[in-house]
């Protein structure tokens, strides 16, 4: 660093200030102390800093070991978003969100001297663990239980549900069903919220819940009820796997989308727009979530505890996907 702060005409402490992106350096030198970091070749010593600090420019995320896409995009956008501000990240995967489990990866994170960490929570048995992590720790939960008074991200599940039913209802259906995820998820119980509530303020009956476990095959299961009812017109699938089992089902049954039956998933996912016919869904916007979670994390990072308020939230909204899923309820 002090080679570096020769070569540019600066401090050392100028050199430092450039390096953790401080905003009370001019441009001019900004450029100037980064012209002389590539001509001299010169990278930071991450374990130096992290005897220098007391941590390191890493965040732990504790994470469950999950191929589910919101659940993996999640981690994949914060990934990407701190490495972006020159952290790498180091993912404690856990087979399930148990008290023993988070609580043991967040110790190891903890022995490595992480600047924070990060719980991707979104089932209801990771409730006791975070009760119990240390208040000194910088600490943000994504997808967590919307009635804990901890410093949270989340994306707006009820607004996303709402808007697919209300679309459903604004094309003449009299009603919507709805095949939901497990129910100690957030995220699905939020969908389930959504779903109620429109229905209920429009004055409509709301049908028997139905509920799936995020896979197509629990979409087909359900869809092979549902096509045997001719007054099913509409259908809001919890995830995009499940309308998938769901159009299946209904091919099988001779019940044609969407002209006998409109359906609306909620994630996405990459192979949403090649569904047969191309699904109409809601999408989180991971991207904002990351940001968000990184946001509230720097600042408790540099400015200690008090630098969120207790119990910080931010909830990202998600945007409905129009496609080819969703017809004109027959008369």
């Amino acid at each position: 660093m002090m080679d570096v702060a020769r070569l540019a005409g600066v401090s050392h402490q100028t050199v430092s200030r450039v390096l953790n992106e401080h905003k009370n350096v001019s441009e001019q030198t900004r450029l100037k102390v980064r012209a002389a970091i590539a001509e001299l070749g010169y990278r930071p010593d991450r374990a130096a800093r992290a005897l220098v600090t007391g941590t390191s420019q890493v965040i732990g995320v504790v994470a469950q070991n999950s191929s589910l896409f919101g659940p993996a995009s999640m981690l994949t956008a914060f990934e990407e978003a701190a490495q972006a501000k020159g952290f790498a990240v180091n993912v404690g995967s856990v087979r399930s969100l148990d008290e023993r489990s988070i609580t043991e990866a967040v110790d190891r994170h903890l022995d490595q001297r992480v600047a924070g960490l990060v719980v991707i929570a979104p089932v209801a048995s990771a409730g006791p663990a975070l009760e119990h992590l240390p208040a000194d720790v910088p600490i943000v939960t994504i997808d967590g239980d919307p009635e804990r008074s901890s410093t949270l991200v989340t994306v707006d599940q009820v607004a996303g549900a709402r808007a697919a039913t209300r679309r459903l209802l604004d094309a003449g259906h009299r009603t919507v069903w709805h095949i939901s995820g497990p129910s100690d998820w957030f995220d699905a119980a939020g969908r389930v919220r959504g779903w109620e509530e429109t229905l209920t303020e429009a004055g409509l009956e709301i049908p028997p819940l139905l509920t799936g476990d995020w896979s197509a095959a629990s979409g087909y299961r359900n869809g092979q009820l549902l096509a045997r009812l001719p007054d099913v017109t509409a259908v809001f699938t919890a995830n995009d796997h499940i309308a998938l089992g769901l159009l299946r089902a209904l091919n099988e049954h001779g019940r044609r989308v969407p002209d006998d039956v409109s359906i609306i998933g909620f994630d996405d996912v990459p192979e949403a727009a090649y569904f047969t016919p191309p699904l109409t869904t809601v999408r989180p916007d991971f991207a904002a979530v990351a940001t968000a979670t990184l946001e509230l994390l720097m600042a408790q990072v540099e400015q200690g505890p008090a630098g969120v308020e207790a119990g910080a939230r931010r909830t990202i909204a998600p945007e409905l996907i129009e496609r080819d899923s969703v017809a004109p309820a027959r008369p």
